[in-house]
């Protein structure tokens, strides 16, 4: 059946209300956890929806690595609860930091582990494997959302959500108006683990100098010339990182245009990027020596996503402004991270690095007359430009806490998010050991 021969059923079903909170957040990647840490630790009663068994999106099931970036000119940029999370990991032998800029190798294990552990003492409620499927509200207030599980359909009740979703699929559900859809999209990346590689002799697998692309020119070469006489796959980079296991690195090379948010697109990316895996594995070991005795230890668990929805936030934060490092009086978070736009078609890639840490603004976060409704992560208000550096994991962590903390302070009053004590939240984050400081 092709799609005008679609027809429609109506389905009619009881949903039993399972529970009710003050905070609940959809989807447990880096920003998500940290907004549910938050907000359980500002008072409220918080639960986290998760679709997989495990916190970390896509540090953990992408293996998108490092964690990029913390520090910037020599200061701390993303600080409070985020950088809390990365010592609690090197505590445990799980994450290691390159001085001067902060990146983070880390373990993928361990992680799962720390973010779980802080998750569950701040006392959040957790559901796992359990997908977000739909909402309720009164006007543009939300009631409800609804999640699949084993259990079945459920409903969850809350006073404030939090869409940490990546893709905003809460606010989409909720008819949040998006940003215009540019003319392309940057492309997907289906990240792997190699084993066995002689990881001393790789020149760019510690990320530690301001101003570096960390890609492999060497290797790019090797592959641009490969390509004239043989069908290599369409590749960006290539960039690795270790996960602090001498043998093990992850690759990130593989690329395609998608549009991640049509299942039937994103079925055919995987598909494709697990074909193009397997043919680079094959081309690494027979032509860079430190990949000679190297096997595929794994593949992500999720093709990795740079881009989908955007909302039209109450501010949308331009290029312009990211990079002139403008300040904003409700400024939440900073960036530090370089404007990174892959192209979806080309090897090609624009990597523009900052002069300063830029500034993020609380309205991104927020959308015109929804009054219970915070975006966190790459979802955030932004055009192309600015949603190019902030999306990275140490960037939508500093968003996720300020997510979390905003919709704490909102519960006691039951106040519009838009209408949040600026003053208050700032103070708050500082508190925590967010730096605001220009």
């Amino acid at each position: 059946m092709n799609n005008a021969e679609t027809t429609f059923i109506t389905q009619n079903k009881n949903v039993p209300v399972i529970a009710g909170y003050d905070v609940v957040v959809c989807g447990g990647g880096p920003a998500g956890f940290m907004a549910a840490i938050a907000a359980a630790r500002g008072g409220a009663r918080t639960a986290l929806i998760e679709r997989y068994g495990f916190l970390g999106g896509m540090a953990t099931a992408g293996l998108v690595a490092p964690i990029s970036v913390f520090n910037y000119n020599g200061r701390r940029m993303i600080g409070g609860i985020p950088w809390e999370f990365i010592e609690r990991l090197m505590e445990v032998g799980g994450a290691e930091e390159e001085k001067p800029l902060g990146n983070i190798s880390f373990s993928p294990e361990k992680y799962k582990l720390i973010a779980q552990r802080m998750v569950l003492e701040a006392g959040v409620s957790l559901y796992f494997h359990s997908y977000l499927s739909g909402c309720q509200k009164v006007g543009n207030t939300l009631t409800h959302i609804f999640i699949e599980n084993k259990n079945g359909t459920e409903a969850i009740a809350a006073k404030y959500f939090i869409d940490c979703t990546g893709d905003a699929d809460l606010a989409r559900l909720s008819e949040v108006p998006m940003q215009p859809a540019g003319a392309t999209l940057q492309p997907a990346s289906l990240i792997f683990m190699l084993g066995g590689v002689d990881t001393d002799a790789l020149p760019m697998i510690r990320h530690s100098q301001q101003g570096v692309n960390y890609h492999d020119l060497t290797i790019r070469q090797m592959l641009e010339e490969l390509d004239k006489t043989e069908t290599v796959p369409l590749f960006g980079g290539p960039w690795y990182c270790g996960i602090l296991t001498k043998g093990m690195v992850l690759l990130n090379m593989t690329r395609t245009y998608a549009d991640m948010i049509d299942n039937r697109q994103a079925t055919a990316t995987e598909c494709r990027l697990r074909e193009d895996v397997f043919t680079f594995v094959k081309l690494l070991r027979e032509n860079v020596p430190a990949f000679r005795n190297a096997y595929l230890a794994t593949t992500a668990t999720q093709t990795g996503v740079r881009e989908t929805r955007r909302i039209q936030g109450v501010y949308t934060l331009t290029g312009k402004e990211y990079l002139d490092a403008c300040d904003f009086p409700d400024a939440i978070s900073r960036g530090c991270h370089p404007v990174d736009i892959h192209a979806s078609v080309t090897h090609q890639q624009r990597c523009e690095f900052l002069k300063d840490a830029a500034f993020i603004p609380y309205r991104c976060l927020i959308a015109p007359g929804f009054p219970n409704l915070l975006v966190a992560g790459r979802a955030f208000s932004a055009d192309e430009i600015a949603s190019a550096s902030v999306r990275v994991q140490a960037s939508v962590m500093g968003l996720g806490q300020a997510a979390g903390a905003a919709a704490a302070l909102c519960v006691p009053h039951e106040a519009d998010v838009a209408r949040v004590d600026i003053a208050q939240l700032r103070e708050t984050l500082i508190g925590y050991g967010a730096n605001l400081a220009k």
